[in-house]
């Protein structure tokens, strides 16, 4: 028996999302593969038992154990022939789905116990709750999965990636913040505050991972939004200063012709009609 089972579309510019979740109380002998599936799946075992395989390796599994499946590995699993299991799926993709599991413990051994746990439970329920929505349906799974992957991550940590998982994080939030924020008048030191790490510790990553400085790639980016701005608006152009983060209309336009080598008057109307 299958109940809660839906497919939801997939975009590859998605960072993570749902796309079926599921229940079913298997017959005895039920299996499932060989075979290989496009997307991550975990099963919780809610009674019974049964077998995993995957990579060469036999799981014998129970209630209050899960398993999780990945793209493209060959994956094999049967309900016991007496005590067939019970389960509950989350399948879900993303393009950072990989880089979150790569956070936990389950990309060494794809299996869990969370017997003593009942948060992970919990998130299937309440992703069944949502899926009986009309309106904001995804937005409310979505919310539900990235509770569930830092479930995953908190209790299930990888010992061996976790410094270095760590800084590629920092990077990654300072971008996202310069992105929401640059319209501001946000500094390296604003940003730090933000990301809580010392100021120097995150001009060295930054640097290290983008190729320039973060006070230096703060500043291209307000130029390039200035650009966009300046060619396809009227804008006066104190407006588009403020927009970018700059209160100083005339510190702006020294800033800008530095960069550019020509005023935000000139580039305006060089670029503008072509």
């Amino acid at each position: 028996m299958h109940d809660y089972v839906f497919s939801n579309d997939f975009s590859q510019n998605i960072d993570a999302m749902v796309y079926t979740c599921g229940y079913e109380a298997c017959v005895p002998g039920h299996s499932y593969g060989p075979a290989l599936r496009s997307g991550y799946l975990i099963h919780l075992i809610l009674e019974g038992k049964g077998i995993f395989e995957t990579n060469g390796k036999t799981y014998h599994l129970s209630a209050g154990e899960a398993f999780l499946i990945t793209p493209g590995s060959l994956i094999y699993y049967e309900a016991d022939k007496d005590d067939p299991w019970t389960y509950t799926w989350i399948g879900f993709q993303g393009i950072k789905i990989k880089q979150y599991l790569s956070r936990t413990s389950l990309t060494k051994c794809p299996v869990f116990s969370y017997e003593n746990d009942k948060e992970f439970l919990n998130c299937h329920e309440k992703m069944f709750e949502a899926y009986q929505l009309t309106e904001n349906r995804d937005l409310i799974m979505n919310s539900i999965l990235y509770r569930y992957l830092f479930l995953l991550a908190q209790k299930f940590p990888s010992k061996e990636n976790s410094v270095e998982n760590r800084r590629v994080e920092y990077v990654d939030e300072a971008l996202k913040y310069i992105e929401a924020n640059y319209s501001w008048e946000i500094t390296v030191q604003s940003i730090a505050d933000f990301l809580n790490i010392d100021r120097s510790y995150l001009h060295r990553l930054f640097k290290s991972a983008v190729g320039v400085s973060i006070k230096e790639y703060l500043l291209n980016f307000r130029v390039k939004r200035a650009c966009d701005l300046l060619v396809h608006t009227d804008l006066p152009i104190s407006t588009i200063s403020r927009s970018v983060g700059y209160d100083d209309s005339l510190y702006f336009s020294r800033l800008f012709k530095n960069k550019k080598s020509v005023s935000p008057k000139d580039y305006r109307e060089t670029h503008k009609n072509k």
